[in-house]
């Protein structure tokens, strides 16, 4: 089945912010008071303790309306406004507290909290490209800890070749599940060494403020060199396997989305060019970088291996 993706709401089409805060306060109200008004803040809140890491790129930041009203979230919705119109919805449950469960090839299985998960380690600000399979990129302040801190606390074995990563499945807070327009639960995955790179990031926040529902609140991956789409929002299991994970978008058009995503302007999608991409806020279009921008970093990871067919 191939999945529509080429439909992007204009500006005058994206809710502006003040009004979907008002539509998540009046749909709290609604509905016999089902949903306290106060379950969940109007706003995420500051995230203390967050310090500037070396990681960052000079690109001019993408506005933070356009960060959180512009979004790839099929749990919402398909339409790159849903996340931010359907949000409430998740409000309705408040983020935390939050389980992450961790198994596999590991000597130390077993579930962590949110907080326990990140309260070891320092909180960086790192200002990463995000670039997405339809063309579009953002570059995004993120908030995070760096994914290998936090796998090795849980001491994956020999066996221990790849990393793969599942998203919450509750229909009540994610709309977009009760349809069976993919195989929920969302499925990612990592190499080992993909995984331990330096900048793989878990993130919390963005813009110095905790994530919102839209970005992938309250805990995501985010994988720079990648396609957006390998960054993983909401997750609930980490789980070490010897074997190759089969990834949602493998399982779903497996001509289109391969296991790897590495952002490459050499090969395209089967129904549009990846050399060029928009950045979300500019009207011309500017030339895709190899791994978006992070090949002398990365490059090393697929030394001798066919790109064009490891997509």
């Amino acid at each position: 089945m191939l999945i529509r993706t080429g439909y992007s709401p204009g500006e005058a089409e994206v809710t502006d912010k003040a009004l979907w805060l008002d539509r998540r306060r009046f749909l709290a109200l609604g509905a016999g008071g089902m949903v306290a008004a106060t379950a969940w803040p109007a706003q995420a809140g500051p995230l203390a303790g967050v310090v500037k890491s070396p990681h960052r790129v000079d690109d001019a930041l993408t506005p933070l309306k356009d960060v959180t009203h512009y979004n790839n979230f099929y749990e919402f919705g398909t339409d790159k406004g849903d996340p931010a119109q359907m949000a409430p919805s998740f409000f309705g449950k408040p983020p935390r507290p939050w389980t992450v469960t961790v198994s596999g090839e590991c000597g130390k299985p077993g579930p962590i909290g949110y907080e326990d998960l990140i309260r070891p380690h320092r909180l960086e600000e790192r200002i990463y490209r995000l670039r997405c399979v339809e063309a579009w990129s953002m570059v995004i302040p993120w908030v995070g800890v760096p994914l290998a801190d936090v796998l090795k606390r849980f001491e994956p074995n020999s066996n221990a070749k790849y990393v793969e990563f599942t998203t919450l499945v509750d229909p009540e807070r994610f709309p977009g599940q009760r349809g069976r327009m993919l195989d929920w639960p969302y499925v990612e995955g990592l190499r080992m060494d993909e995984a331990m790179h330096p900048l793989a990031l878990l993130a919390v926040g963005l813009y110095g403020e905790e994530l919102l529902p839209q970005n992938g609140a309250p805990i995501r991956l985010v994988v720079p060199w990648k396609y957006g789409f390998k960054s993983i929002k909401s997750i609930v299991t980490i789980r070490f396997t010897e074997s190759q994970p089969r990834s949602t978008w493998m399982k779903s058009a497996p001509r289109e989305y391969g296991f790897y995503a590495n952002v490459n302007p050499r090969v395209d999608h089967p129904r549009w060019s990846q050399a060029k991409e928009r950045r979300i806020g500019e009207f011309l279009k500017r030339d895709t970088l190899a791994f978006n921008g992070y090949a002398e970093q990365v490059a090393g990871l697929y030394a001798g291996m066919d790109l064009a067919v490891n997509y």
